[in-house]
C-alpha cells in the first residue's frame, strides 16, 4: 500500500512539474504584437475581398442548383422568384446598404495597400456628376476603395454627394453576387441605370465609371500608363444628355498590384483574348500576385503598393437632349485636357517621374 501511495504522489509531483514546464514553454513564446495583428487582419480583408469578387457568383450558383436535388429545393424556387420579381432593381439604383459601406473590414482593406484619396477641387451637392476612373488596372482597388466604401472619407471630402459604381451589367445576374454588390452601391455599366441614377435621384450623385473596361486591362502592368479613352464617348453623350458634369479621377499605383503577363498585339493568344472580351465582356488576363503565406510567394493576392486617387477639375457640361457628334467630341477633347493636367500635375508626388507620360489609345 505504502508503494502504491508513493508511486501516485511521484506521479502527481511529476505531472505538476510538467504543467509548469509547459507554462513556461508557452509564456516563452513571443506573442504577436498589434503590428502582426493588424497585418493579419488587413491580409483577411484582401483575402475576402477577392474571394468574393472571384468566387461567390458561380459558388453561389451552383450551391442553388444543388439544392434544387435535395430536400430544401423550395429555398432556390423562393430565391428565384424573388430574382425574376427584382430583376429591373439594379437597373433602378440598386440597394445600397450605408451599414456595409460602413464595415470596419474596409479600413483593414484600405490599410493593407493603402489607399488614399485626394480632393483637388469641390463638388455641388446641386449638380450631378460622372467621375472617369483611370487605370482599370486588374480588379480596379482605387475605385472600388474610394468609391464603394466609406473607409478613405468619400463623404466626408465631399459632403452631400453619393458615389456609385458601375459595372459589367452580367455580374446583377448572378444569385447572391448581385446583393452583395447592389448593397455597396455598385451598378451596371448601362444606359438605363446611369441614366436613371443621373435623372430619377435628385441631385448629388456621382457615377464612377471605370472607362477603359476590359480592354484596358490587357495593357496593366507596372511603369506602364496607357488608357483606352480615345474612342471612348458614350461617357460624354450621357453627361450631356442630363447635364451631369464631366470629373477625371486617377489612382496613381493601380497598375503596380499584379504582375501580367502580356501578349503583343497581333498575337494569336492577344486575338483570343479580345474574342473573349467581345463575347464575354470582361478579358482572361493571365497574372498573379503575392502569396496569402508570405509576400514573396506566388499567388492571386494584390501586392501591397499604395493607391492614390486623385479626383480632377469638374468640367461642366450643358444640358442637351440629343448632342451632336462634333458636340460630344468638343466635351471627350476636353474631358481628355483636364485628365492629362490632373496627371502631369501629380504625377511625381506619387510614384512616376517627371517623364512619365499617359499614353491615350
Amino acid at each position: 500500500m505504502k508503494t502504491i501511495i508513493a508511486a501516485c504522489s511521484q506521479n502527481l509531483s511529476g505531472s505538476r512539474a510538467s504543467i509548469q514546464t509547459a507554462l513556461r514553454t508557452l509564456l516563452a513564446v513571443p506573442w504577436p504584437s498589434q503590428r502582426d495583428v493588424r497585418s493579419a487582419l488587413q491580409l483577411l480583408a484582401v483575402l475576402q475581398w477577392v474571394l468574393s469578387f472571384l468566387l461567390l457568383g458561380t459558388a453561389s450558383l451552383l450551391l442553388l442548383i444543388y439544392l434544387l436535388f435535395t430536400s430544401l429545393w423550395l429555398v432556390p424556387v423562393l430565391y428565384l422568384a424573388w430574382i425574376i420579381f427584382d430583376w429591373d432593381t439594379p437597373e433602378k439604383g440598386g440597394r445600397r446598404l450605408p451599414c456595409l459601406r460602413r464595415w470596419t473590414v474596409w479600413k483593414h482593406f484600405r490599410d493593407y495597400f493603402p489607399v488614399k484619396l485626394v480632393k483637388t477641387h469641390d463638388l455641388s451637392p446641386r449638380r450631378n456628376y460622372i467621375i472617369g476612373s483611370h487605370p482599370h488596372g486588374i480588379l480596379c482597388v482605387g475605385a472600388f476603395c474610394n468609391f464603394i466604401t466609406g473607409s478613405t472619407g468619400f463623404e466626408e471630402l465631399f459632403p452631400g454627394i453619393r458615389s456609385f459604381l458601375t459595372t459589367l451589367a452580367g455580374n446583377f445576374r448572378l444569385p447572391v453576387f448581385r446583393e452583395y454588390l447592389m448593397s455597396g452601391g455598385l451598378c451596371p455599366v448601362t444606359r438605363r441605370a446611369i441614366g436613371y441614377l443621373l435623372s430619377q435621384k435628385g441631385t448629388g450623385n456621382a457615377v464612377a465609371i471605370v472607362i477603359g473596361g476590359a480592354a484596358e486591362s490587357l495593357s496593366c502592368r507596372p511603369g506602364v500608363t496607357t488608357l483606352v479613352l480615345k474612342n471612348r464617348k458614350g461617357f460624354v453623350r450621357m453627361a450631356l444628355r442630363h447635364g451631369a458634369f464631366l470629373v477625371p479621377s486617377f489612382s496613381f499605383g493601380e497598375n503596380d498590384l499584379f504582375r501580367q503577363v502580356v501578349f503583343e498585339e497581333g498575337s494569336w493568344m492577344r486575338s483570343i483574348q479580345r474574342r473573349f472580351q467581345k463575347m464575354m465582356g470582361f478579358a482572361p488576363c493571365l497574372f498573379y500576385g503575392r502569396g496569402l503565406t508570405s509576400g514573396r510567394s506566388r499567388g492571386f493576392l494584390p501586392y501591397s503598393r499604395p493607391i492614390t486617387t486623385v479626383v480632377g477639375e469638374p468640367v461642366a457640361v450643358p444640358k442637351v437632349e440629343n448632342p451632336s457628334r462634333e458636340l460630344v467630341d468638343r466635351y471627350h477633347e476636353l474631358y481628355i485636357r483636364a485628365l492629362l493636367k490632373l496627371f502631369n500635375e501629380n504625377k511625381t508626388k506619387y510614384g512616376l517621374s517627371e517623364s512619365d507620360e499617359l499614353h491615350i489609345l
